[in-house]
């Protein structure tokens, strides 16, 4: 599956997640890190935005079959932690789109770069992935 460049700059719709103490713990406890301040809500691990779940903000890369996609690198940086009770709105945005031949034909190399902002309107963290389609 290829991606068209002319893609770049599409972004989704915006999202509200609710950081719950509840889900900062259960996650905690999946990657194993039982850091004190994770069991209070006090704040989230690194990588709990990956718990939001939204639609990319190009139809034909929601619609890739999850079979021929592998998330490839996946990168924060925080203005602040997550903590429990924050609601975060999220956007995401096709930063960049680059073909390559692989050994199994070509791939599509979509760079997705995700806002996510507290109720005032303050930046919280950027994530940046890079979604492999072929």
């Amino acid at each position: 599956m290829t991606v068209d460049r002319s893609n770049i700059g599409d972004s989704s719709k915006a999202i509200t997640f609710d950081v719950e103490k509840g889900a900062i713990v259960k996650f905690a406890e999946a990657i194993g890190d039982l850091q004190p301040a994770y069991l209070e809500g006090t704040a989230a691990p690194p990588t709990f935005p990956t718990t939001f779940n939204f639609r990319l903000p190009v139809a034909s890369l929601a619609a890739a079959d999850p079979a021929r996609t592998l998330h490839g690198d996946q990168e924060y940086a925080y203005e602040r932690s997550l903590r429990a009770g924050d609601r975060i709105t999220c956007v995401a945005r096709i930063a960049d789109v680059n073909e390559k031949e692989t050994r199994l034909g070509t791939a599509s190399f979509v760079v997705v770069e995700t806002e996510g902002r507290d109720d005032a309107g303050q930046l919280v963290f950027t994530a940046r992935a890079t979604v492999i389609m072929r």
